[in-house]
């Protein structure tokens, strides 16, 4: 990293370590947001904050060009394991006794290792047979949106922005999701229920990387915009391809495939650290 740019370092134990921050950054100025956020202006210094921030475990990044909300007129997220904390697929295996083995398979899939639809179809039919209450058991019971989500959204929607959730799991949850949230789109799959069970087919074609990267161009085409003024969030190897082109692409919590290819990662803070990123 050379040359100079904007660094916004945020965490917990932030404050007794900013001097140290401060020192190895030099920047031409320094501000706070609250006690955790720390956005040091045009600095010089940047090769030794990463290693801080990884060593004391704060999230940072750096900023070319500092972003505003007035960039940005979309927010795309991920379901799984990004707007909520859990797999919904995961959940549903567990329920239905086969947790370990659909397990596997997700990460793999996450990862990249495996063809996203073929892997999402061999999934599904493991679960063949489920009462459909299962789904509804686990967004009761199980499902926890991630630390911050809420906040972001609040965040996004004063400053105007649309909100578009893509997922490749089930329009059970998203559809529950956008209502409780009031997100102004959703994408996912259709799961096939006969006679109060899980056939263990999904109906239509998969909502796969091409797709996600589709409805987000889409969204934003109806905007008059393109995907540069769209922040697009994610964590899994199915994610990046909406996450190319965005004007802020941010991989939260992700597989170490997305964190190399996104503008930005967070690992420990939640989805509202995104909102100090932002002026």
């Amino acid at each position: 990293m050379n040359g100079m740019a904007d660094i916004v370092v945020q965490g917990l134990g932030l404050e007794g370590i900013a001097n140290e921050i401060i020192r190895v950054a030099q920047p031409k100025s320094v501000s706070w947001i609250g006690k955790t956020v720390l956005r040091l202006s045009e600095t010089t210094g940047l090769e030794d904050v990463p290693h801080l921030a990884r060593k004391y475990q704060l999230d940072w990044a750096v900023l070319p060009i500092a972003p505003r909300w007035s960039d940005f007129r979309v927010l795309a997220m991920d379901m799984d394991s990004t707007l909520i904390t859990i797999e919904c697929i995961d959940q549903l295996a567990d329920l239905a006794g086969i947790g370990a083995q659909v397990a596997a398979i997700t990460a793999s899939a996450m990862r990249g290792d495996l063809d996203f639809p073929q892997a999402l179809r061999a999934r599904v039919r493991l679960l063949a047979g489920l009462d459909e209450s299962a789904l509804a058991t686990v967004y009761e019971e199980r499902l926890r949106l991630s630390p911050g989500a809420e906040e972001l959204l609040a965040l996004a929607k004063q400053a105007g922005l649309k909100t578009v959730l893509v997922s490749g799991g089930f329009t059970y949850f998203t559809h529950r999701l956008q209502q409780r949230l009031g997100l102004d789109h959703h994408l996912a799959n259709h799961l096939e229920i006969v006679g109060g069970k899980l056939t263990g087919e999904v109906l239509g074609d998969i909502v796969d990387a091409h797709a996600k990267a589709r409805k987000v161009t889409e969204v934003c085409a109806g905007l008059g915009c393109d995907r540069s003024a769209a922040i697009v969030v994610g964590d899994g190897a199915n994610d990046l391809e909406m996450m190319a082109g965005a004007g802020l692409s941010v991989a939260y919590r992700a597989k170490p495939k997305v964190q190399e290819r996104a503008m930005v990662s967070i690992n420990y803070g939640g989805l509202d650290a995104i909102g100090h990123l932002v002026r």
